[in-house]
């Protein structure tokens, strides 16, 4: 079998516990006006390529000696890791009989019975949530957040270690009122799993050009380290740990 992907990343020690391979799968099912990897939200442009499986089996094996000794692994992001369903499976599997640890990067916007078997090979689960308020996340993203609500509470019940991200812009979600929305829900809902604040960044911007897209609008900006200082301290209060793997 095999797949589109935007690249294998290797190195990489932002997207999980020590040293790992970030595998980016292409295809997502929202448009964040923001988005960081705006080669992803599609299968097929100009920044993707199809792969064999075989072929990252093989990159991952080249890699093996550095997971053991950092205690890292293979991280599934995006795009949407999820919307190739049939290829992450059969990735996750493969690299599941390897005894390589697993992560995955997820929107949350997918039919949660569908990749339950999927999810429950990894040994963490990164999960964004963007908004709790349904039209504005509609608004920002192309799609409303029922789902992506309801699917964190099924994945936080299979009891897999799970980051909760929020992306923060200021324009978007940058405000006191969505941040104790956020806090609130995991409060009710996932109150054990953690949670990070990804401050918004402009790295993208490169990507827009050579696709030919227009940019994220200018007024969205970054948070800054005072921002997220203060929402942590709110979390915190919450009794909502935070993390940063930045």
């Amino acid at each position: 079998m095999g797949g589109y992907i935007m690249q294998i990343q290797n190195y990489s020690v932002n997207d999980g516990e020590g040293i790992r391979t970030t595998i980016f799968l292409a295809g997502c099912p929202l448009r964040c006006m923001w988005c960081a990897n705006p080669e992803g939200q599609t299968l097929r442009n100009p920044m993707t390529r199809y792969v064999r499986t075989a072929e990252i089996l093989a990159a991952v094996r080249r890699q093996m000696i550095f997971y053991r000794k950092s205690g890292g692994g293979v991280t599934f992001s995006g795009g949407e890791a999820t919307v190739q369903t049939e290829f992450l499976r059969e990735l996750a599997g493969e690299i599941y009989d390897m005894a390589v640890p697993m992560a995955i990067e997820t929107c949350g916007e997918f039919s949660f019975e569908e990749i339950r078997d999927i999810l429950e090979k990894m040994d963490q689960i990164f999960y964004d949530i963007k908004l709790t308020d349904r039209e504005r996340h509609r608004y920002f993203t192309g799609k409303d957040n029922d789902r992506i609500l309801e699917n964190a509470k099924r994945v936080y019940g299979l009891g897999i270690p799970m980051v909760i991200r929020m992306p923060v812009l200021l324009g978007v979600n940058g405000d006191e009122k969505s941040i104790r929305e956020l806090i609130g829900f995991l409060a009710q809902n996932c109150p054990m799993a953690k949670l990070e604040f990804l401050p918004y960044h402009t790295l993208g911007e490169e990507k827009y050009r050579q696709l030919g897209r227009e940019l994220p609008p200018e007024e969205f900006q970054r948070p800054s380290d005072k921002d997220i200082e203060t929402w942590c301290e709110m979390a915190e209060q919450a009794g909502i740990e935070t993390v940063s793997y930045r």
